[in-house]
């Protein structure tokens, strides 16, 4: 081979490198228990395991990384073979992302300290108790702010907000009965010392792939995953992570096409 053509083979070689780099998915996720956080640093958790099911499923090369959610939110917002989970799908996100899912199903609740003794029954009883903290990235935050709720003031992080609540700086705690304990475990309380108020909305959590992701790719995913509900895996996996599932909510998730 002449010098030009190793030149040339080169060249051809390195791009397809390069195209190969680019088609890995980036997968990002938060610190979200039980859904995903760093377990002695290997991603865990119920949705990072059904994505890594997904992943040996389609054999996608993709990579699965922790971030704040509001840098996974920009990048899959902005960049294509993306995506973000676990991610509630919303009217008003529907445009903004391709969807996977639904991976897990729960309820957004309003939770007080049972010592309180306090009785919440609408969101005319939310608006008299003062200040709701609630992360601003948050499904809630955005449907509350929609709806004018003039008390709602928006925090950084679910910390901040079992923070203020532990701390009797706001009366009511707004949160997924799915990943209620684990937040409250990370504040030294338990679902024990609550009162459950009501129900502001079911939620239904998705990976959402980029926009610029290819459409073919996001539909091997949703076929994967209706494959493990067929045979079980979504189940498996379900009762795994949440051995005290709501045989409803998960008999819904099941049936999900």
């Amino acid at each position: 081979m002449n010098l030009k053509s190793l030149t040339v083979a080169l060249a051809l070689l390195g791009s397809l490198c390069v195209n190969m780099a680019a088609a890995e998915l980036r997968l990002y996720t938060e610190d979200y228990r039980p859904f995903s956080y760093l377990d002695n640093g290997k991603p865990s958790g119920l949705a990072v395991a059904v994505v890594e099911e997904l992943i040996r499923r389609t054999a996608e090369p993709a990579h699965i990384e922790l971030v704040p959610w509001t840098r996974g939110y920009h990048q899959v917002r902005n960049q294509p073979d993306t995506a973000l989970f676990s991610t509630v799908r919303t009217a008003r996100r529907e445009a903004d992302f391709q969807w996977v899912g639904p991976i897990a199903r729960g309820y957004t609740r309003f939770y007080t300290l049972k010592d309180a003794g306090l009785r919440v029954t609408s969101l005319d009883d939310v608006r008299r108790l003062g200040t709701l903290a609630i992360p601003k990235q948050w499904y809630s935050y955005e449907f509350l702010a929609e709806l004018g709720l003039e008390n709602l003031y928006g925090v950084p992080t679910p910390q901040d907000m079992l923070r203020m609540f532990r701390h009797g700086r706001v009366k009511l705690l707004l949160a997924n009965n799915l990943t209620l304990d684990g937040m409250l475990a990370e504040q030294g309380m338990n679902a024990g010392q609550l009162q459950e108020q009501f129900d502001l909305m079911p939620n239904d959590s998705y990976i959402a792939f980029s926009l610029k992701t290819d459409p073919a790719l996001v539909a091997r995913w949703q076929q994967a995953l209706e494959q493990m509900r067929r045979d079980g895996s979504l189940e498996r996996l379900y009762r795994q992570w949440f051995p005290m599932a709501d045989e409803r909510m998960l008999a819904d998730l099941l049936r999900s096409d």
